[in-house]
């Protein structure tokens, strides 16, 4: 499948471009191209014209989506993940034939690979966190999933064994926030293994602030906008509590995202039943950004946040949780607010705060602290 030997090639079971992990592989793939190091790399669906030109090469699983769609394991987030990461991994490993010198794979869907490349002589195995350290990760969604039984995590016990042998594996370890870094170097990780390469948003979004800046929403709503999956693990039981407290003026909470388990989405029928100011409007955020007066995103647990950093692109100022990357780049007060994650006061006062005071001026930069 693989016909050169160039330096780099990347693994990632995301679609590219799609989601947060897909934003982060584009980012990973057209840093490489820029540089000239590209072989190709493997994901769910590549760019067609990468696909046209023979490096990017499209990973499909039919038997896994039988297994997902009619099996018991469609019932359970962990089980579901697992699998998927798992069989691509395997998959990935089974048409690697060539080496280059460098192979990037996310944590995850990386074990098989690594372990392939190695024998093919890859000279540098490098692993890219999306999330902080798996042992992080699983101690924030005990205190998730425990609050807001809906749903299980979708990070089960082989998935995280499986990526504590990839984290042995790995040459180098990319992490995107300094909140990941420090999640690794409390295990104790050398900090020579690790790399710091924050992320950054679509230029659209920088783009459209200007838009927003020009075309204030002045019709006396309050919209808070949380962009993101519909998930217990992303907080949005704990948003939901927040607003239904907030009634300090007329208000509208848009989830732009879509639930993946039975147990939430039961949840959410009736919260939108109980509330009618709430609304899933799945799709582009942009709109919605354009006309919000702050992005939440109060998550238990999160490397970076695409979301976020493009909502302060945007212009919107955002509240973060403590336990995200993106807590990196908000200036208190200035962009925008942290909170500990899970703290519903501390988000009611925040939104208090920010619909006291009008229109936030934020400046749409986004700088790391």
């Amino acid at each position: 499948m693989i016909r050169s030997s160039t330096t780099a090639i990347v693994s990632c079971p995301a679609p590219y471009g799609s989601g947060g992990l897909g934003q982060h592989l584009a980012e990973v793939v057209e840093g490489l191209r820029a540089d000239h190091e590209l072989a190709g790399y493997f994901c769910a669906k590549p760019l067609a014209a990468d696909l046209a030109a023979g490096i990017g090469w499209p990973v499909e699983d039919r038997i896994l989506h039988w297994r997902l769609k009619y099996t018991p394991a469609r019932f359970d987030p962990g089980r579901r993940a697992f699998l998927a990461f798992d069989r691509f991994d395997r998959k990935v490993a089974a048409a690697l034939s060539r080496k280059a010198d460098t192979f990037y794979a996310f944590v995850g869907a990386a074990r098989e690979t690594f372990i392939r490349a190695r024998k093919l002589g890859f000279s540098t195995l490098a692993l890219i966190a999306a999330n902080s350290h798996v042992d992080n990760v699983v101690a924030q969604h005990k205190k998730a999933y425990s609050r807001h039984p809906y749903e299980s995590s979708w990070l089960n016990e082989a998935h995280r064994k499986k990526t504590l042998r990839e984290y042995e594996l790995a040459d180098r370890i990319y992490v995107a926030s300094r909140y990941t870094e420090h999640s690794f170097l409390q295990r104790g990780f050398p900090a020579s293994k690790l790399v710091y390469k924050p992320l950054a948003p679509n230029p659209r979004f920088a783009e459209a602030a200007k838009s927003r800046i020009e075309r204030p929403n002045d019709d006396g709503v309050f919209r808070v906008v949380c962009v993101g999956s519909v998930t217990v693990g992303k907080g949005i039981p704990v948003l939901i509590e927040a607003f239904s407290r907030f009634n300090s003026m007329p208000a509208e909470l848009i989830l732009v995202g879509g639930s993946s388990s039975r147990g939430m989405a039961r949840y959410m029928r009736k919260v939108l039943h109980d509330d009618p100011r709430i609304s899933i409007q799945p799709g582009d955020p942009l709109p919605h950004l354009m006309t919000a007066d702050v992005c939440v995103h109060p998550t238990w647990e999160d490397g970076f946040a695409y979301a976020s950093m493009e909502a302060l692109a945007a212009g919107v100022p955002v509240i973060v949780t403590d336990q995200t990357g993106m807590k990196d780049f908000v200036r208190e007060g200035e962009n925008g607010f942290i909170i500990p994650a899970g703290d519903v006061d501390a988000l009611i006062d925040r939104l208090e705060a920010i619909a006291r005071t009008g229109p936030f001026a934020c400046d749409g930069k986004v700088v790391s602290r």
